[in-house]
């Protein structure tokens, strides 16, 4: 075991917020009229889906920087990568369609990386990738606050007891 390996999970508030959100706006679905059978089998099936994405793990360690997901995620979905330290040549921005900015490491050879910006802890990480590269990190921020996913989460919350009244609704109406 490294003794210097450091782990950086998606955050909580991330996970409840989104998966919330997919369950607000999904689970009304099998209760429509007409709705097909297997429209819930599918429904657990992407919540099953969202949950794998969501266990995306950052690990640093002395070698370099590691993106992983749960085995049955990148067996079938998408793969993770690593990065070793010195062949992080710098960090570049770019701006998103909705005007937000993310962050990619460049590799010597050009490669690009997407900076995992959704972890709890993203300040150390930032910290940590500037200590071992010496790339100016300063201006580097999540691209969403912490606000922003509790207003998602209060809208979230407030949709699903709507659709738990319309649920019953439907049921004994």
């Amino acid at each position: 075991m490294e003794s210097n390996k450091h782990l950086f999970n998606v955050s909580p508030l991330i996970k409840l917020t989104l998966l919330c959100l997919y369950s607000a706006l999904l689970i009304p679905l099998p209760f429509l009229p007409q709705s097909p059978a297997w429209m819930a089998v599918a429904l657990v099936l992407g919540a099953i889906l969202l949950w794998g994405a969501l266990g995306e793990q950052v690990v640093v360690t002395d070698q370099g920087i590691e993106l992983r997901y749960p085995w049955w995620i990148s067996t079938w979905l998408r793969s993770g990568w690593v990065l070793p330290w010195e062949e992080i040549a710098s960090l570049k921005p770019r701006t998103t369609g909705q005007g937000g900015i993310v962050y990619y490491l460049l590799d010597r050879s050009g490669n690009s990386y997407l900076l995992p910006m959704r972890m709890a802890g993203f300040s150390r990480f930032v910290g940590l990738l500037q200590e071992r590269t010496a790339i100016d990190t300063r201006d580097v921020r999540p691209l969403a606050q912490p606000w922003m996913y509790f207003i998602l989460l209060g809208f979230s919350l407030c949709l699903l007891l709507f659709d738990g009244f319309t649920i019953l609704g439907l049921r004994h109406g």
